[in-house]
């Protein structure tokens, strides 16, 4: 699931295949864009900011942002995809090809004013500006606000996801349900967050137990009927209306 580290992780894999390279193809299937042609232009910079992602080219900024299903593949060019129906956009530099897939949000900005569609985020949990103190003061606002719908808004925190949400809501012994001001120590939970995404930043596969076999990398999401890794009581699960958002949490460990 895209969260701020796959977002960063792609990031880099687009950097190092495109920053310097001249553009020799720009094909946009979203019909708004579908006439921009950006081929002939050097791309200059890739930059994640939470869960966005900007690819700056010439004088424009190709915007995306991942939602719940989109993907970013970097291959040689004319390599077969499956799926090829969800490309978004398709863009060819010397002898490679970066494919955007099945993407939520893509816009093409103006690079001088394209971090204005990211000015409402908190401070980015991968970024330089990262400031756990703004994050607590953030966080902290609405006290009275579900922990785990106060940890997946943006505007607190960039870069947290649905799975991060989850995971710390069980290392710290707190249901998903619980108000923010139920946490002692916030400051410590969101610089745990920080730690989490940190070194998850690199990885295909990420971990939160610190084990990274299979089937064994992570505490609760996605593991309901499953006995918690530490007192062996079933996870439980239960979905909300909120964007398709489930929650899992393990019963006895969890308050």
């Amino acid at each position: 699931m895209p969260e701020g580290d796959t977002v960063f992780h792609t990031a880099a894999n687009l950097r190092d295949a495109l920053v310097g390279q001249t553009l020799t193809r720009c094909d946009i299937r979203v019909p708004q864009y579908a006439t921009v042609d950006l081929s002939g232009n050097t791309v200059a910079e890739v930059i994640s900011r939470g869960k966005h992602l900007f690819i700056r080219v010439g004088q424009a900024s190709i915007h995306s942002h991942l939602k719940m299903d989109g993907s970013w593949r970097v291959s040689p060019k004319g390599k077969p995809v499956r799926n090829a129906h969800k490309i978004r956009i398709m863009l060819e530099a010397g002898d490679i090809q970066a494919l955007g897939i099945d993407l939520g949000v893509l816009e093409i900005l103006d690079r001088e004013t394209d971090m204005d569609a990211v000015a409402h985020l908190g401070p980015d949990l991968l970024g330089d500006d990262w400031d756990p103190t703004l994050a607590v003061a953030n966080l902290t606002t609405d006290p009275d606000r579900p922990l785990a719908a106060a940890l997946l808004d943006q505007r607190n925190l960039a870069g947290v996801g649905n799975v991060y949400a989850n995971e710390l809501c069980f290392l710290f012994g707190r249901l998903p349900t619980s108000p923010v001001s139920s946490l002692t120590d916030p400051l410590r939970l969101v610089s745990q967050a920080q730690k989490m995404l940190w070194a998850n930043r690199t990885r295909t596969n990420r971990t939160t137990t610190g084990n990274t076999r299979r089937n064994q990398d992570l505490w609760v999401y996605g593991r309901a009927g499953e006995p918690c890794r530490r007192c062996r009581t079933p996870i439980r699960r239960a979905e909300s209306s909120d964007e398709d958002r489930v929650t899992y949490w393990c019963a006895s460990c969890q308050r």
